[in-house]
């Protein structure tokens, strides 16, 4: 194979979006054949702005087709897995927008057909591709921050009003997306929680509130404190409804501090570790050395188009994925667990309850009785469907 056919599965805010990388022609060894939805708005919109590209109704019909050799699956949440495992059945690669799904026990079968199939499977955590987090991750792995001890973000800057939240009779339902910040905003920031530092919680309390100064029933302010195997704790703060917002996320280690706030990164490192600077040190009010470091920028982050030539890549190659599929289940694992904790009011331990949680969402599912304004006559097609 010299060159990956691309199909799209739904064509909303993020569909759209992969489809116009893949045309404008910066994706090397790719090119886009096919892309499918179930609304005609949408696949009328296709039709008008790709041109030598078939359009079908629905995902099965467009694989059948044979014109495709991987998918990009950019529908509703409930139904990545669901899309994923077709996708593999048939014999394509399957590319996933966040989040991996909307519960961990449908993920977890996701996962089994993919490792069941010989084909790539790969996650748009787009975020991993930034400098900043790539640098955080290489810094902690290489031992220069020294054990972790404590982790806290706040990322408060995911601003979305009453009428985002009524352009789509989907959205923040528990019926339509399983769930509100955590599970659509915030995806990207609770995977990088792990995987920067490179390990999931053992432990987590939540405190998530629901339609806090939003007519939504899911949550849009969340509180979470989480605790780690070796002692290490994380507080983790997130909210769509706070002008202007925060984005700060400090990660304290043995040997200092990093701090990744407005695109920098600082790094407070120590002279020696705490833990050698306490056993030696004999004055009361004395404190370890400190100097301050700005880490160098490494350019833009490629963002969405990286992920896309990741993965071409990493089928015409066999370039290690940058964010394999499989691991999508770890970020939601802890907005599972930040839900179940909520629903119980207490704590939750990791590994998850998985039919449990399954349980409470189905029963805030069947009880809502929640109603949805219709959507927006202004609306953009692309905006019916998309993940964002």
């Amino acid at each position: 194979m010299s060159i990956v056919r691309y199909g799209i599965i739904g064509v909303g805010n993020m569909g759209s979006g992969h489809a116009k990388i893949l045309t404008d022609g910066s994706i090397k060894g790719a090119v886009l054949t096919a892309v499918c939805d179930g609304f005609e708005k949408q696949r009328e919109w296709a039709k008008a702005n790709f041109k030598d590209v078939a359009v079908f109704e629905t995902s099965a019909a467009m694989i059948d087709s044979g014109l495709v050799d991987a998918v990009v699956v950019a529908t509703p949440h409930y139904d990545h897995p669901k899309e994923a495992i077709q996708g593999f059945a048939k014999g394509v690669h399957v590319l996933i927008e966040k989040p991996a799904g909307v519960y961990a026990k449908q993920v977890r079968e996701m996962n089994e057909a993919a490792a069941a199939s010989d084909k790539k499977f790969g996650i748009v955590y787009n975020q991993r591709m930034n400098p900043l987090y790539q640098k955080l991750r290489e810094l902690i792995a290489s031992g220069e921050l020294g054990e972790i001890r404590r982790t806290n973000w706040i990322i408060t800057n995911w601003y979305r009003s009453q009428a985002y939240y009524d352009s789509g009779t989907w959205r923040a339902t528990w019926g339509g997306e399983g769930g509100g910040v955590l599970i659509n905003q915030c995806p990207h920031q609770l995977d990088l929680w792990q995987w920067t530092i490179g390990m999931m919680p053992t432990r987590m309390r939540a405190f998530c509130q629901f339609g806090k100064h939003r007519s939504i029933e899911v949550e849009n302010d969340v509180t979470a404190y989480a605790e780690y195997e070796n002692g290490a704790t994380g507080v983790f703060i997130t909210a769509t409804s706070e002008a202007p917002g925060t984005n700060r996320l400090e990660v304290s280690g043995d040997r200092g501090k990093i701090v990744i706030e407005d695109g920098r990164m600082t790094f407070w490192r120590l002279r020696e570790s705490e833990t050698a600077f306490n056993a030696r040190n004999k004055e009361a009010f004395a404190s370890p050395e400190v100097w301050k470091i700005d880490i160098p920028s490494h350019g833009r982050s490629p963002e969405h188009a990286g992920i896309l030539q990741n993965f071409t890549d990493a089928i015409l190659k066999g370039t290690p994925l940058v964010a394999p599929g499989e691991e999508g289940i770890n970020g939601l694992t802890i907005s599972n667990a930040m839900h179940l904790s909520t629903w119980l009011d207490g704590w939750v331990d990791l590994p998850l309850d998985e039919d449990l949680h399954e349980a409470e969402l189905n029963k805030r599912i069947a009880e809502s009785t929640f109603q949805k304004p219709a959507v927006a006559e202004n609306a953009k097609p692309a905006d019916l469907t998309g993940t964002f």
